[in-house]
């Protein structure tokens, strides 16, 4: 069975793991927080539960799922060669090149960073075999959201792609191959959409919920930037919007709502309040 390991147990890596697990790889979800591995563990069986009850799993098939993902507290208890890494912790340069650069003791034959803004090229530095690193910016939920971003950079061989490309369909996804450029495409049209919306709240133009409904219904977006901020968290975005500012100057400038929201802990549907306020995962 095929090995796939996952870095990081928070939303994303969660999803990538629940996902990976779905398509039948062999899934090890690394999580050195032990609270945040328990949430995730508890997390994860909501999710299983919860398609078993809409009918899109049988009991048998979701226990089977269950059954291929195993929690690990590091990096150094995982066996070498896994098939795939995904690198899933939060947005920041250093720590995510720390990580990489442990996973590459690894040696696996793909290794990607789930970064949503982050230059590959930045995260490649010091890496022992760049020509098998790859961005692979999911999309949250992971289990609803089809399309994968395959981010190459300069070293990334063609057969890394190849092979990152083969990978999203395995785990039913749609993908993009872009250029690795900061923010790379959907990053960078998607906070500029987000980060306006949270202007127009602290301009008082309309309350989020109105202001989500018109994108909504004008623009036909599956859902709207201020809920979809909620769901990736409000941290995650102030990050992304930093690194953005710093390629790309003042227009990606973080709100000071954003800002005081997230020193307040409003993170979002992960802390319970953001834009809306979250209940067992879902919004009220």
């Amino acid at each position: 069975m095929s090995r796939l390991v996952v870095v990081g147990a928070g939303t994303m890596g969660l999803g990538i793991a629940y996902v990976a697990a779905g398509a039948g790889y062999r899934v090890e979800l690394v999580e050195v927080d032990p609270d945040r591995a328990t949430a995730a563990e508890a997390r994860l069986g909501e999710l299983w539960d919860r398609a078993v009850r809409r009918g899109k799993l049988a009991a048998d098939e979701a226990a089977a799922h269950r059954g291929r993902v195993t929690l690990v507290a590091s990096l150094g208890a995982v066996a070498p060669e896994p098939d795939v890494v995904v690198e899933a912790v939060p947005e920041r340069l250093e720590l995510k090149r720390a990580v990489l650069r442990a996973a590459t003791g690894l040696r696996p034959a793909l290794l990607g960073s789930n970064t949503s803004s982050i230059s590959i090229a930045e995260l490649a530095t010091g890496l022992d075999r760049p020509e098998r690193f790859v961005g692979l910016h999911f999309f949250n939920p992971v289990w609803a959201m089809a399309l994968l971003e395959v981010v190459v950079g300069p070293d990334t061989a063609d057969e890394t792609t190849a092979a990152a490309v083969a990978l999203a369909g395995r785990l039913g996804k749609d993908p993009v191959v872009v250029r690795d450029m900061p923010g790379f495409a959907t990053s960078r049209l998607g906070v500029a959409l987000g980060l306006e919306a949270i202007r127009m709240v602290a301009d008082g133009v309309a309350d989020p919920a109105d202001i989500d409904k018109a994108m909504v219904l004008g623009y036909r977006h599956p859902v709207g930037p201020l809920e979809l901020t909620d769901m990736v968290g409000l941290d995650v975005r102030l990050d992304i919007a930093r690194t953005l500012q710093a390629a790309y100057g003042d227009r990606y400038a973080p709100p000071p709502l954003l800002e005081r929201m997230v020193a307040d802990g409003r993170l979002g549907r992960k802390s319970g309040q953001g834009f809306y306020r979250w209940e067992g995962g879902e919004k009220r």
